[in-house]
């Protein structure tokens, strides 16, 4: 080959098939960044029912190692972090029960009992409908307390 036929092609681009599916993947999942777009599908809490979306954790580290399904799997079963979407209109009304205010509020990540709540079906994830004494506690960070994976 000449230096000019070297000079002017193009490098092949590499196809990752399994770096594709993991990006789509990853697109349909829902956090809560993206929550927003299908919140008018959510159920509404009644009571003193709190809508909580468990914490997601990423599937590929800052390395680029790409988690196996099955591991990421046990890690949304078994997480206890959740941002909350909703707040049922009794939620924390009881002013024997919580004397000091609500414990959280929309917006807020909490930590809860892991088999607390119902958990329902969504499309790219699950929500779950929680007690308002089933909130353990508030933090800032979800990483900052996972340990699943």
């Amino acid at each position: 080959m000449s230096k000019e036929t070297l000079s002017t092609s193009e490098n092949p681009k590499i196809k990752h098939a399994l770096e594709e599916k993991y990006r789509e993947q990853d697109s349909k999942r829902v956090d809560e960044t993206n929550v927003d777009k299908i919140a008018d599908q959510l159920p509404t809490p009644s009571g003193w029912r709190l809508l909580v979306l468990p914490f997601t954790p990423k599937e590929k580290t800052k390395g680029g190692l790409i988690f196996s399904q099955e591991s990421l799997d046990k890690a949304r079963i078994a997480t206890n972090c959740g941002y909350v979407l909703n707040v049922g209109p009794l939620a924390y009304y009881d002013k024997e029960k919580f004397p000091t205010g609500p414990w959280c509020k929309k917006g807020d990540w909490v930590i809860f009992a892991r088999y607390a709540g119902s958990r329902l079906p969504i499309e790219g994830g699950e929500v779950r409908l929680l007690n308002d004494d089933e909130v353990l506690c508030t933090i800032d960070n979800p990483e900052s307390v996972l340990h699943n994976i």
